[in-house]
């Protein structure tokens, strides 16, 4: 193992709470009482869908923060929105997703991995969101990769690819961390070593999500992820 690279929206950040945080401070001046919540899951919600199309070939690569904003519309729309919010404050709203804040242990235990390994987002979101995401979060990063290296969106085998030939490196030798069982599947269907811990508040609730496979590491947290690593 020389490398590490991270699923970031679940795994690393909590977009739920981030979101709505944006959300709530948005509404409030504006005497809206839609909640906060309900409207993360929502936009949210548009997110696979987006990218499917593109992944399916239906549309070209468009990097993630387009999607979210477009998707921003939907939801408005979806939420009888659409006349309260103008087009300056949709686009500043839709920096809501470079403001979601680290797990409590994300920061800590990339600080350790990074001690011995390369340490990288695997994300769908973009250069641009990814930079911006770890500036907020004071995120330990030695490098962004994702979908912008690939044109494309996870689950597609290219994106884990296109990771670790960006660090010239050996698919076996990077390892795919995530909190997502599909996302870890795609990355060992392309040849990626895996290393699974849960996010049971990610969707608002206390229940772990079991390990699908007998990943190559299942660690409790990302701290405990750094201890198993030898870091």
């Amino acid at each position: 193992m020389k490398a590490l690279i991270f699923d970031v929206f679940g795994t690393v950040v909590d977009w739920r709470e981030g979101v709505a945080a944006e959300a709530e401070r948005v509404f409030a001046p504006k005497g809206i009482d839609a909640d906060p919540r309900a409207f993360a899951d929502a936009w949210r919600g548009e997110y696979q869908p987006a990218m499917e199309r593109i992944r399916s070939g239906g549309r070209g690569y468009v990097p993630l923060d387009d999607l979210h904003r477009e998707n921003l519309d939907v939801v408005l729309e979806r939420f009888g929105l659409s006349d309260r919010f103008d087009a300056a404050e949709r686009e500043a709203f839709n920096h809501a997703w470079e403001k979601l804040p680290p797990w409590p242990d994300s920061v800590a235990g990339l600080t350790r991995l990074k001690q011995n390994f390369i340490v990288a987002p695997c994300s769908n979101g973009s250069f641009a969101l990814m930079t911006r995401l770890a500036k907020f979060g004071l995120l330990p990063w030695d490098v962004i990769l994702g979908a912008d290296v690939a044109r494309d969106y996870k689950p597609k085998p290219e994106v884990y690819l296109a990771c670790a030939r960006a660090l010239r490196l050996d698919p076996s030798e990077v390892v795919m961390a995530a909190c997502h069982n599909d996302d870890l599947a795609a990355a060992r269907a392309a040849g990626l070593p895996c290393a699974y811990f849960p996010r049971p508040k990610e969707f608002g609730g206390d229940e772990a999500i079991p390990p699908a496979q007998d990943w190559e590491v299942v660690a409790e947290t990302l701290e405990d992820l750094a201890a198993k690593l030898g870091c």
